[in-house]
């Protein structure tokens, strides 16, 4: 080898990053401890980024395209090495290529339940997973923040570094977003939506990165409040209570015998419930209208004038029978019991109660 082919062998003409894998993200060009010299070539390729670094400090970046490095070219390099007269002398100085293109599909999830204030449930402990792609936006904060000065940073490394981090930002956005518990289980890809603008300044900010689809795949919470949930989902599905008695009442009446009696037991027994909740709150609500009138059913019928047969009113036929005033009005309706209206008002007579009872 002759002196001209070492010293050029000293220098580098060519600076450039051919690797074409999927999973790295920075990678520092080995320079061998050579110099860079004067009009070298610097070539970028699509979705890549150049950035020099000099003596531990940010130099000149370069985006895609070929670039011959001279004074011209590299100002702030220039500036830092505090050149005189311009860049004409080989120098030494990292050259750190990032990749810019999307990663898709990083995991992500809650290590430990997220403490959350719901309006519905109060105080809830939550746990989260799901996938996010991002890219990098600010080489040198990436550089600075997450890759440091490793010559080789991958995905896989990537994930271990930023998991942790990408969870804190997702917790604050959601605490800072409020959103309740029962939106959160019924719209997760609107939630991932709705949390980017939360979640995309702190990234950049921090991390020169942009996270462009954040997709919360599930948030669980304790058995306790799922419970709650499920109850909440019932009682909606079930709507007004007294028309659903109402409804299991005629469903059971349609079906006779077996399985379908104890059903219309059943619903009998429930409808008996609420007549008989009905007919308390009368009493109590008559009882307050007139306290000092003595109880109904202790009250003898009024006694007829001498010369007239007993005659009794619907309420004290109610009375003698053993049932409501509606259902003495409906027998003197259809005949079944014999009785005489006057004006609005009807009159039974004695002989008409034992025959009705008679029948």
């Amino acid at each position: 080898m002759g002196l001209m082919d070492y010293i050029k062998s000293q220098f580098l003409d060519i600076i450039q990053w051919q690797d074409d894998s999927r999973d790295v993200i920075s990678w520092r060009f080995p320079d061998e401890d050579k110099e860079i010299k004067r009009g070298a070539q610097l070539i970028v390729r699509e979705s890549q980024v150049a950035q020099f670094v000099y003596l531990g400090q940010f130099g000149d970046t370069f985006g895609p395209g070929k670039h011959s490095l001279t004074t011209d070219n590299i100002p702030i390099l220039s500036t830092l090495k505090g050149w005189k007269y311009g860049f004409e002398s080989p120098f030494k100085a990292d050259v750190y290529f990032v990749n810019t293109r999307l990663f898709t599909g990083n995991k992500w999830g809650t290590a430990n339940p997220i403490m959350m204030r719901d309006a519905d449930f109060g105080i809830v402990r939550a746990r989260a997973y799901g996938t996010f792609d991002f890219h990098v936006v600010d080489p040198r904060t990436f550089l600075k923040e997450v890759a440091g000065t490793d010559d080789h940073f991958r995905l896989d490394e990537f994930a271990d570094t930023m998991r942790s981090r990408i969870v804190s930002v997702f917790t604050d956005a959601l605490a800072s977003a409020k959103v309740p518990v029962l939106d959160i289980a019924s719209r997760y890809t609107e939630l991932g939506d709705a949390l980017l603008p939360l979640i995309n300044p702190a990234v950049t900010a921090k991390y020169g990165l942009e996270i462009p689809s954040f997709i919360v795949e599930n948030v669980s919470v304790p058995p306790e409040v799922e419970q709650a949930i499920d109850k909440r989902s019932s009682m909606a599905a079930v709507g007004n209570l007294n028309d659903y008695v109402k409804f299991q009442m005629a469903e059971a009446m349609t079906k006779g015998g077996g399985e379908a009696g104890g059903m219309a037991g059943t619903g009998a027994g429930l409808g008996a419930g609420l007549a008989m909740g009905q007919q308390m709150m009368a009493a109590m609500n008559a009882g307050q209208a007139a306290p000092a009138a003595a109880p109904a059913a202790t009250s003898p019928a009024p006694a007829a004038p001498a010369g007239f047969p007993e005659l009794f009113s619907p309420a004290d036929a109610a009375r003698a029978l053993g049932v409501t005033e509606s259902d003495v009005v409906a027998a003197l309706a259809d005949g079944s019991l014999k009785g005489k209206k006057i004006g609005a008002a009807w009159r039974i007579t004695k002989a008409a109660l034992d025959e009705f009872l008679a029948h």
